[in-house]
């Protein structure tokens, strides 16, 4: 089986529903799915005339049929079609997001400047609280990383939820009674956004709201970098949504000034009740909408773990500095944006150690000091005083945040 594109291949067919094409002859002028050979598979393309599905599909002679192997882009949110009745036309294409692009600022290199926005790293929970009130320096973080939530007149839960066709992840706000406004956002630190400063800039997301038809989006700038105790807006905007998940975008032109760190953030009345989803978010420079920028999840986690980082049951190398304290550092994986702030779960530190034997004590008497790099976990005071001890894992979640 091999991946075959041939030219003028288009055919037509009635098959309802999202399974497998059963092909009914080649359009006068192109020839049949035939050029491509029994088993292999091409991008396909099939549309109604107002619904249109691309993908990779595999061609089988016996019964002259193409299954859809791979949906890449639809109007359906990314997920295959469920084509009703009448004929369709099914196409080889190249589509755009197989394609490469000589002449776009936005084709190679970190092309989607929002990060984790396929919404599949989740270090804090699967599921959290928003904040209560619009945020200014110190934004709600409750459930996917890097986006934050907040709510007026009463919190709402937020969460990571399963998708569907090529979309493996989304997040979700669940509406609350007293709800006045929620809002989901992110602010993209100065060193990824530098560049769009002066240039037009495209916002593109998945979005689905069971209650609200109104979604309003947001940009801003920081007055000054990575700073956000003020901001000022550059430009706003509306969406008007469905129950159904669906692809929308605009344009937003950046100005001179905006080289400080870009905020995005979308919004929604009285949530009162009902579901609003977001997925496959995407800020790109340029001006027309690409399609997603799909990074590997190692590459996602590493761009979410220079802003936080949850540790659980660190392992973690020290030396007793005396017969009554005990020193210990743990590496970051990635240098931190900056300087983090650290909590640990639990009111004492629960330690394993090696000496005679193995050990498990909790300690009250902790000093956490963290650089960008590392962080350094005193215990102040061993008690009963130990001469050999050197602690190999820490039993409690350590949250480590750099956030913006």
């Amino acid at each position: 089986m091999a991946l075959v594109l041939n030219d003028r291949v288009q055919e037509t067919t009635t098959t309802t529903g999202t399974g497998t094409l059963t092909l009914a002859g080649a359009v006068l002028g192109y020839q049949s799915f035939a050029a491509i050979g029994d088993g292999n598979t091409t991008y396909y393309c099939i549309t109604d005339g107002t619904n249109w599905e691309t993908g990779i599909g595999t061609y089988t002679a016996s019964g002259t049929t193409l299954s859809r192997t791979k949906v890449l882009e639809s109007n359906n949110a990314g997920s295959l079609v469920n084509f009703s009745a009448g004929s369709k036309n099914v196409f080889v294409t190249y589509p755009a997001a197989k394609s490469v692009y000589t002449d776009s600022p936005s084709s190679f290199g970190f092309k989607n400047r929002l990060i984790n926005a396929q919404m599949q790293i989740v270090q804090r929970a699967t599921s959290g609280t928003s904040g209560n009130a619009v945020p200014t320096t110190t934004p709600t973080y409750p459930s996917v990383d890097r986006w934050y939530a907040y709510a007026t007149g009463a919190t709402v839960t937020v969460a990571q939820i399963s998708g569907s066709g090529a979309n493996k992840n989304n997040l979700q706000v669940t509406g609350a009674a007293s709800v006045t406004s929620v809002g989901i956002g992110q602010r993209i630190e100065q060193l990824n956004c530098y560049d769009m400063a002066g240039s037009t800039a495209t916002l593109s997301v998945n979005i689905s709201n069971s209650l609200l038809t109104t979604v309003t989006w947001t940009a801003n700038y920081a007055t000054s970098a990575d700073t956000w105790s003020a901001k000022t807006q550059i430009a706003t905007g509306t969406f008007t949504v469905t129950s159904t998940l669906t692809n929308y975008n605009a344009q937003i032109s950046i100005p001179a000034a905006a080289t400080t760190g870009i905020e995005i953030i979308f919004t929604v009345g009285a949530q009162t009740s009902g579901t609003w989803i977001i997925g496959n978010a995407q800020l790109e420079k340029g001006s027309v909408a690409t399609s997603f920028d799909y990074r590997s999840f190692t590459a996602e986690l590493q761009l979410c773990q220079r802003y936080f980082i949850s540790v659980a049951g660190a392992s973690l190398f020290g030396t007793s500095s005396s017969t009554s304290a005990c020193l210990n550092k743990l590496l970051y994986p990635v240098t931190m944006r900056a300087t983090p702030t650290t909590t640990y779960s639990g009111a004492n530190m629960s330690v394993d150690f090696f000496g005679a034997g193995v050990s498990t004590t909790s300690f009250a008497n902790v000093t956490l000091t963290a650089t960008n790099t590392h962080l350094l976990l005193n215990i102040n005071t061993l008690s009963p005083t130990r001469t050999a001890f050197v602690p190999t894992s820490v039993q409690n979640t350590i949250s480590i945040s750099a956030e913006l």
